[in-house]
């Protein structure tokens, strides 16, 4: 017969033995007693999840769920009217870090920030981290900007640039002036022809626009928007894309040379890691979304390889060198592109 109070005793003794393990392994640094948690994190978005700067949050927090580091929740299509309300679900709701964009309703955002000081907010947002709980991001991807610029510059037969775009705000002309610049670097004859649709979303507005670019005399298009590329098919020219990866996502096969590549992977997987570990403070994450820290890149030439001059890839991928090893940077200009012809 089994003796139960033995083995009661022996099974104490190795609980307790686990214990002081764990104990000595804290004590040591070893491990954190955050490390396995995982927390509740939700996405607050104001377009579909494939509209693609949503994409870029959503498939980041994808990941984080699928590597097991979180627990996922997110909503999308929520208007700027009603962007507070679902704010305050997710925080009385056990959420512990919210990721959203707090784009025109920056100062409703940070009164909720106020109200839930134990929930970390990392917004989407122009502005400066406010209190101690409120980050903020942006896209800078101005650096794969200016080396896109570089090699439409290079291709143009007809020095005549087209560049179509949502809105006149930060976040956009950075971009076009860093391809503008880069275009100049390599070309100083180029010229640009500079549209906004007043949309993030409007393909057929976006492709309209593109269109009376190219009967002005554009042989490369940056398509900041959806709808461009289709354009630029049509008219047999190429383009360079925006934010996701155009050549692949968005039937840019023999149209789209590269893209300008946003991956918030890194900054998200940041801000899990301070929010485990109790250490979420209100910092720009500007930095996370730039080159060096992998928030940016170059997406790959594709069918476009051997139609690049080989003297310009090198020039590309030299000055990417020195981008990364903080030897160049690329200026940021927020103010309105204007059209130069």
């Amino acid at each position: 017969m089994r003796d139960w109070g033995k083995t009661t005793r022996r099974r104490a003794a190795v609980r307790m033995g686990a214990m002081l393990l764990g104990a000595a392994a804290l004590a040591a640094g070893m491990v954190s007693p955050s490390a396995a948690e995982k927390i509740k994190v939700a996405g607050i978005y104001t377009q579909p999840i494939q509209q693609k700067w949503d994409a870029r949050l959503h498939q980041a927090l994808d990941k984080a769920a699928k590597a097991g580091e979180i627990e996922y929740v997110f909503a999308e299509k929520v208007s700027n009217t009603d962007y507070v309300r679902v704010l305050r679900e997710y925080a009385d709701s056990g959420v512990k870090l919210i990721v959203g964009e707090a784009f025109g309703i920056s100062r409703e955002a940070r009164k909720v920030a106020d109200d839930y000081p134990g929930v970390a907010f990392l917004m989407g947002d122009p502005f400066k981290p406010h209190g101690k709980n409120f980050a903020v991001f942006d896209n800078y991807i101005h650096e794969p900007c200016y080396l896109m610029g570089m090699i439409a510059g290079s291709m143009t037969k007809t020095d005549r640039i087209g560049m179509v775009g949502g809105y006149p705000i930060g976040e956009v002309n950075r971009l076009f002036h860093a391809f503008m610049a880069g275009a100049k670097a390599v070309n100083p004859k180029v010229e640009f022809k500079v549209n906004f649709i007043g949309s993030w979303y409007d393909p057929p507005k976006a492709k309209e626009a593109a269109f009376a670019q190219i009967e002005a005399g554009v042989d490369v298009l940056y398509a900041e928007r959806a709808g461009v590329v289709s354009a630029a098919r049509e008219k047999g020219i190429v383009a360079f894309g925006n934010v996701n990866d155009m050549n692949k996502e968005e039937n840019g096969t023999n149209v789209v040379v590269t893209s300008a590549l946003w991956d918030m992977t890194n900054a998200i997987n940041h801000a899990i890691a301070l929010t485990k570990a109790g250490k979420f403070m209100a910092e720009d994450y500007k930095e996370w979304t730039m080159m060096a820290k992998g928030g940016a890149s170059l997406a790959p030439f594709y069918e476009f390889e051997d139609k690049i001059p080989a003297e310009v890839k090198a020039k590309v991928k030299a000055l990417e060198a020195d981008i990364l090893a903080g030897k160049f940077t690329v200026e940021i200009n927020d103010n309105e592109p204007k059209s130069t012809f």
